[in-house]
């Protein structure tokens, strides 16, 4: 009697579980929050530009063309000879920019790492100022002008102050981020005091920055390098280049964690002050805002002056620590502008720019092993770039060619 009491009580063995119709709807809703989210666009917008890069790697190969001649009697070699191809470029590729499998030791091989980070440095810099001015509405289109007069500033002064060695190297780096603010600002003032595109605004005052710093390394007494006829500063001195922290064995330096600390600051400023929902509050929508009591102007001057001096910080970068050689005009080295390619594919989030800044140095460090080891033209890289940016800005086309949902509007 007592066993049979304590069967009916004891509880039935448990079924496998059927989820309820609540969560599977729950379930498909994140699926389909995954699939028209912003993320996978990006990582469909790189393969998609890696395909076309790899179908241009088949047309400027030697072996291609010329087994393609005959590709109907012997198709196998046209395969064979684009497979190795494309093969050996990316290959290339990872070995310029990961590791090199072909050195003799460990610390030989992950210098093209130490490369791909030294690189990156200045983009995630560059594009956190182009990203965090997207957030507000603001277009910074005129990275190249900030970093220009950035890295001017920064020469000058590690030129020309004289302080101690890291107070030298901090004053250099303070005074490129305060030059790249204040001329990023004249937009943002522009932009408040009298509506004007600020577009328009950058691209004319990268051209002002450009002649302006070309007049000062052009003029001995300012930037010209003594007895020089050459727009050319003289070398950064010792005490304030950026040191490298991994040793004189690699090139990687200071520059790198600047970036990455700037990173988390933004962060910050979006996520936890009331100045980074000013930013995103201007940037959704300008009328809500000044509506809810947010003085709209005040914000756009602020905002470009913050966005200003992340780009300037590239450009105290470059002068100091991966070209410390000399400020010349050509110090941006086009990341002003690719700046504009690592905020779109970061979505304007600096854990994004971060990665894509990662990214888009690797392509800069690898671009070059593949021309050297397969003789395949570095441009292939910057097409590489530009593909990303065009299939990251038409989203409906990477979703129709993927078979994606549509994200439904709220």
């Amino acid at each position: 009697m007592t066993q049979d009491t304590e069967a009916q009580a004891s509880p039935p063995p448990e079924d496998d579980h059927v989820p309820s119709p609540g969560e599977s709807q729950h379930w498909h809703h994140v699926l389909r929050s995954i699939t028209t989210g912003n993320a996978i666009i990006a990582v469909l917008a790189i393969f998609l530009a890696v395909i076309v890069g790899s179908m241009m790697i088949l047309f400027t190969d030697d072996e291609v063309r010329a087994s393609s001649s005959y590709i109907f009697s012997r198709p196998s070699d046209f395969f064979s000879a684009g497979y190795e191809a494309i093969k050996g470029a990316y290959t290339a590729l990872f070995r310029g920019s990961i590791y090199n499998t072909r050195a003799d030791d460990f610390t030989t091989g992950i210098r093209p790492l130490t490369e791909t980070l030294k690189f990156a440095g200045p983009l995630i810099a560059a594009g956190l100022g182009v990203g965090l001015a997207f957030r507000a509405g603001m277009f910074n289109i005129g990275g190249r002008g900030q970093m220009l007069l950035a890295g001017a500033a920064s020469g000058y002064v590690a030129i020309n102050a004289n302080l101690p060695g890291p107070l030298l190297l901090a004053a250099a780096v303070v005074a490129g981020m305060v030059a790249g603010g204040l001329w990023a600002g004249i937009v943002g003032l522009l932009k408040a005091r009298t509506g004007a595109h600020e577009v328009i605004v950058t691209i004319m005052l990268n051209y002002v920055g450009f002649y302006l710093v070309f007049f000062m390394l052009s003029r001995q007494g300012i930037l010209q390098a003594p007895g020089s006829v050459n727009p050319k500063s003289v070398a950064m001195p010792q005490d304030a280049r950026m040191p490298k922290i991994l040793g004189d064995g690699y090139n990687l330096h200071l520059g790198f964690v600047l970036a990455l600390v700037a990173v988390a600051v933004v962060w910050w400023i979006l996520n936890h002050s009331a100045m980074g929902y000013r930013f995103r509050a201007v940037g959704e929508n300008p009328n809500a805002a000044r509506t809810a009591g947010i003085n709209v102007g005040r914000t756009y001057v602020l905002v470009m002056v913050i966005a200003g001096s992340l780009v300037g910080l590239a450009g105290a970068n470059q002068t100091l620590g991966t070209v410390p050689n000399g400020v010349t005009v050509d110090l941006d080295a086009s990341i002003g502008f690719d700046a504009i390619t690592v905020a779109l594919l970061g979505r304007s989030h600096p854990l994004g720019i971060l990665g894509a800044g990662l990214l888009f140095g690797a392509f800069k460090a690898g671009g070059f092993s593949m021309q050297a080891a397969e003789g395949i033209p570095v441009d292939i890289v910057l097409v590489i770039q530009s593909l990303i940016v065009l299939f990251i800005a038409a989203p409906p086309l990477v979703q129709a060619l993927f078979r994606l949902p549509v994200k439904e509007s709220a």
